[in-house]
């Protein structure tokens, strides 16, 4: 399990930026999710490193 949590806003990022962090399921800013870790999961989080934080749980 990894939990995701979105640190950084979207503002000024390009909308593949923008569309991954919605497909993830982060709307606001602290805003956290719970996934099951996989290798899609894993390519999603690499793309937005920048934006998120990420724990192992």
């Amino acid at each position: 399990m990894v939990k995701v949590t979105l640190i950084k806003s979207t503002i000024g990022e390009i909308k593949s930026v923008k569309a991954t962090v919605a497909a993830l399921g982060l709307t606001k800013i602290r805003s956290e999710k719970t996934f099951e870790d996989s290798p899609a999961l894993q390519g999603q989080l690499k793309k937005v490193a920048h934006l998120i934080k990420v724990e192992n749980v």
